[in-house]
């Protein structure tokens, strides 16, 4: 089975929501046994819930994000894993500073399904309005379908 992570910052709006999107796609492509999905944060507080607007703008994608728990990124064997997205270059280069092994593994989420993107990353959506979670989630959804069509 393949084990995918996603990380960003805290773990409560946007590795959360790429989490639980391709997990609800995972289910209705019927391949939630060929492929386990995670995620976590560099400085997530273990335990803590999604945000409310994210929660808010993940039904849009009939997806729900009310029993979403933040996982901290030392909380769980992330050398397990086969493919990890950060959702910045900070993210991925944080992550191959604390884990060197995981060289060949990891990546920004956009790097991995575009090519040529010039702007790898996907924008902290944390402290801002419903408008700018809707935007965030759609670029986020955007590039899990493109990775679900890719693994």
């Amino acid at each position: 089975m393949l084990k995918v992570m996603f990380v960003c910052t805290g773990n409560i709006c946007r590795s959360a929501m790429a989490h639980q999107y391709m997990q609800k796609r995972l289910y209705d492509l019927k391949r939630e046994n060929d492929i386990a999905v995670s995620s976590c944060g560099i400085s997530a507080i273990t335990g803590q819930r999604a945000t409310t607007n994210a929660i808010e703008t993940m039904k849009k994608y009939d997806t729900d994000m009310l029993f979403h728990k933040a996982t901290n990124i030392f909380d769980i064997d992330i050398e397990n894993y086969d493919l990890i997205f950060g959702m910045t270059i900070q993210h991925k280069n944080y992550i191959l500073a604390y884990f060197p092994k995981l060289k060949g593994k990891v990546f920004t989420l956009k790097e991995y399904v575009e090519e040529n993107v010039k702007n790898v990353d996907i924008d902290d959506p944390w402290g801002y309005d419903l408008k700018i979670y809707d935007s965030c989630s759609k670029e986020i959804v955007d590039c899990v379908d493109k990775l679900l069509k890719k693994i």
